[in-house]
């Protein structure tokens, strides 16, 4: 895997090299210095692959890259007062930074982030030069949440406070926050103590009759609840999905921006997403079910089977729920193992469906006799088994199906023999063998269909003995 990086520096260098010392033309010379580099492990995600060129073929200024010619013209434009000047280079220099990470990379190399931040302090109660402002912040923070700093972040709060009545700033403020939070436990925690879920919750509720808005912060909300940096050991995750629901009354808001939406897939895909990791506390799955959202999310799926995406979250927010037992028998009951049966049937050569419809049927089955039962008998085994057909390689769907499998004969070992002869054992062993990490439920799920299976002595206790 590359691992190696270089500078911006280094890699133009080598291309210009390409083109005066071996004469070869631009393109040439780009393709030959990525394989070169690319050869020797380098990872070139950070770099950007063109040809240095300069502002003008009248002028003899030194070549730059597109993004640094952005950000020096936008400089400029600061000196002058007219304000269509400074929002024509801010958005020039947002489109740059929209081009790909490596532009983005490139620009805050070069100190862009505070020169924005001046911009967007600079912009002051103005909106329009504030909205291009917030937009530049926003396309130049995606993929990097280290450039906020304190000053950035009282900005950013300052800003959302003041703003909540204009949808056009809150949305981008919104954003920003989203980009400086992924990945980032730290401006995560930092945003959370500044009060930030408080205005994530009210924009869905203040917000309910727009969709781009809605979507925004909801995904952002989302975010709060991830545990994605691999730079700390702990994160507070669970805490913010508690903070969200108790403190927020977050799942209200949620199941009323739904049903607000119900006929607008990807408004409701978020929303369903962001249900699922609200989901944290068997208290909290019931609430959802008592709120009437559990009869939303049952009759979503029922009317999203041809919505991919849709039906993907759904099935994702089914499996959170039905982590309470009492609303493992509502989903049931409600006809939810013919309707995820149904949408893994329709969508079958998709590999998150089939994971997501084998996890929550996985949930369904835990403990619960009757509701293996009503599983057989929808099909969920043969659906299970032919995604495992479909998907060989995925080795998510091959865990989910052999879990399921497991649960439903863990207490139930009449349905055994039906699942051997749709060829299960097989299946099963195939998982066993081409993937590492279904070890240990492929072995349980043989062992409880009553197939042989070698169970691996993981230590015996022969090569040592304890010290007194």
């Amino acid at each position: 895997m590359a691992s190696r990086r270089i500078a911006q520096e280094t890699f133009d260098a080598v291309v210009k090299e390409n083109m005066e010392e071996f004469e070869m033309d631009a393109a040439e010379a780009l393709i030959e210095a990525v394989q070169q580099f690319e050869s020797q492990g380098v990872d070139l995600s950070n770099i950007v692959k063109a040809v240095r060129t300069t502002a003008s073929e009248d002028t003899e200024e030194e070549q730059t890259h597109s993004v640094l010619q952005a950000l020096e013209s936008l400089q400029t434009s600061l000196k002058s007062s007219s304000t269509d000047s400074l929002c024509e280079g801010l958005q020039r220099f947002t489109e740059q930074c929209k081009m790909d990470f490596s532009h983005r990379y490139l620009a805050a190399q070069k100190d862009a982030y505070p020169i924005i931040l001046s911009y967007c302090k600079k912009a002051g109660g103005e909106r329009r030069p504030l909205l291009a402002a917030l937009g530049a912040l926003a396309a130049l923070t995606d993929g990097q949440p280290d450039l906020l700093d304190t000053d950035g972040r009282d900005f950013l709060m300052g800003v959302y406070n003041e703003h909540q009545d204009d949808p056009g700033v809150t949305c981008l403020a919104v954003r920003v926050v989203r980009h400086c939070c992924l990945k980032h436990e730290q401006n995560r925690q930092d945003l959370v103590k500044a009060g930030v879920l408080a205005l994530l919750t009210g924009t869905i509720s203040r917000y309910n009759s727009q969709p781009e808005l809605v979507r925004e912060a909801c995904a952002t909300l989302r975010v709060m609840t991830f545990d994605d940096d691999v730079r700390v050991p702990f994160g507070h995750a669970h805490d913010h999905a508690k903070m969200i629901v108790l403190e927020h009354s977050g799942l209200k808001v949620i199941i009323k921006a739904a049903e607000a939406h119900s006929d607008n897939p990807s408004v409701l895909s978020e929303l369903c997403s962001t249900l699922s990791r609200l989901a944290v506390r068997n208290e909290f799955c019931q609430d959802i079910a008592d709120m009437g959202g559990l009869k939303f999310i049952i009759t979503l799926l029922a009317d999203s089977l041809d919505h991919q995406e849709l039906v993907k979250q759904v099935l994702s927010a089914l499996r959170a729920v039905a982590g309470n037992d009492d609303v493992k028998d509502s989903v049931v009951n409600a006809g939810g193992t013919e309707l995820i049966v149904m949408a893994m049937n329709r969508h079958m050569s998709n590999a998150q469906v089939c994971e997501q419809g084998c996890a929550a049927l996985c949930v369904l089955a835990l403990r619960k006799p009757h509701n293996c039962k009503a599983i057989m008998e929808s099909g969920g085994a043969l659906a299970a088994l032919q995604a495992m057909k479909a998907h060989p390689g995925d080795v998510h769907v091959q865990k989910q199906a052999c879990m399921l499998l497991r649960n439903l004969v863990a207490r139930t070992q009449d349905f055994s023999q039906v699942i051997l002869e749709l060829g299960a054992e097989a299946l099963i062993g195939q998982a066993l063998a081409s993937h590492r990490d279904c070890g240990d439920v492929a072995r349980a799920a043989l062992r409880d269909l009553g197939c042989h299976v070698e169970l691996r002595e993981l230590w015996t206790g022969q090569k040592g003995s304890l010290s007194h």
